[in-house]
Formats: C-alpha cells, structure tokens, sequence
C-alpha cells in the first residue's frame, strides 16, 4: 500500500535550522511534492538525499523539495546493455575513439546537462543548483561521468553519492549514444565497487528501456537507509568498468 496524502493546506515552508518532513507527507499531487525553503546548502543536500528527498523547481521559484511515490530505480543487475550499445562500446571505447574519464571536470558535465534541449527554453539546473552541487563534488559527494572524443566534451552524466548508494540527477549528450555509453560506465563501475541500485527519482521511457522500474516510496527507503550506511569507495581510485555484455 502506498503513502500518500491529499493536497490540502499550505505546503510546509523548511526554514534554514527546520529539519525536511519525513517523506510519508509528500502530496499525492503533484506528486512527492514535500516542502519549500531556501536553503541549498551541501549540508540540507546531504540530510535530504540521505532521506530519500531531492529539490527540483525552476528559477524564480523558491527550492522545492520531492519524494514521489512510486520511485524509478535501476538494479544494477536489471541493466540492459542493448546488443547495439555494446557494438558502440566495442567500436568507439574499446578502439580507443572515446575516452571515458570520472570527475575530470565535474563543473563542464553540469553546464552540458544545463544546455536547452530541443523545444526547451529553460533548465531547472539554475545557477544555484549548480553551485550547490559544485560544493557537495569538493565534498566528495557528488561525481560526474565523461565521455570525450578527440578532447572534446560529447557526453556524460552526474549525480550524488552517500555510502554505496547514487543518486542519478541529469545526463546529456552531444553525440548519439553518448549517454548512454555514460550510464553503461557508471553501471559497471559501481557494480565493482558493491552499489546495488541508481535513484532515478522520476519514470522516463528511456530509463525504462535501460531496465530501470518502479518501487514504492517505503521500500525504497528501506533500501536506502541501509546503503547509505556502507562505507563508500574512495572515487579518487576508481577505474571506469563496462558491464559484460
């Protein structure tokens, strides 16, 4: 049985020294929304990621905080490395056309997630997001994937990390499949290093087709509580790791 309850009232205003609400009392619509406040700072992140919660709004707007129910999450032994996305691998990474590379450059992956996108004008990664973000990577909690070819930036993804749990926030890409050659990176790697599961935070049908699905709000919190216990790896050592085909 979900938890989920009716939009009623004014939404609950988290000021600078208030904790977040505990999760169970997102409303059902729009749904996960939680609480609103100001705060960004590496600190609130880190209380609100390790609770399951994640800001999200656009500019203008004051930090909006989420934990939708259901929750998209990919197993990292439910991945999909599609028959076509391994021939890119073995073609453009394993020939040495693509390099692929962890936190080498953490600010260019998130201005790259911030560009418009087709039809879109805006971006939810404000310059507040980005600065919030910047300052949980020099914490060592937030880690990008890169993907270059000749030198140049033409994909990768970024998110958080608290013990052997990650948080995918936003991906892109400059060059067809590069993507997802970022995510199959990040699969592998964090396979060889204990994690079990990415927070997708949201259902999209791409994510759906890497093998990634729904799960309720409570037993993704349990799962959570207890991952986010583990000690985490030391990022600064790892090596990128495909997944077997």
């Amino acid at each position: 049985m979900t938890e989920r309850r009716p939009h009623s009232g004014a939404l609950t205003w988290v000021g600078p020294d208030d904790p977040l609400p505990e999760p169970r009392h997102a409303w059902a619509d729009p749904n996960g929304l939680l609480a609103a406040g100001t705060d960004l700072s590496p600190a609130r992140l880190l209380e609100a990621y390790s609770r399951g919660i994640f800001p999200w709004y656009t500019e203008g707007q004051p930090v909006l905080w989420w934990s939708p129910d259901p929750r998209m999450v990919l197993r990292l032994d439910a991945f999909r490395l599609h028959r076509s996305l391994a021939r890119t691998i073995r073609k453009h990474c394993a020939a040495g056309g693509w390099e692929l590379s962890l936190d080498r450059d953490f600010a260019a992956v998130m201005r790259a997630c911030a560009e418009p996108r087709g039809h879109e004008q805006g971006t939810w990664i404000t310059p507040q997001i980005l600065a919030a973000y910047q300052g949980l990577h020099r914490l060592g909690h937030a880690h990008s994937v890169e993907v270059r070819a000749q030198g140049r930036l033409i994909g990768g993804l970024y998110g958080v990390s608290i013990g052997r749990m990650f948080y995918g926030e936003s991906m892109f890409a400059r060059v067809s499949d590069a993507s997802k050659v970022a995510i199959a990176a990040l699969v592998g790697t964090l396979r060889e290093q204990g994690f079990r599961v990415i927070d997708c935070q949201q259902n999209t049908r791409h994510l759906a087709s890497l093998g990634a699905r729904e799960v309720g709000r409570a037993e993704f919190l349990d799962e959570l509580s207890a991952l986010i216990r583990q000690p985490g790896p030391d990022w600064q050592a790892l090596s990128i790791e495909f997944p077997d085909a």
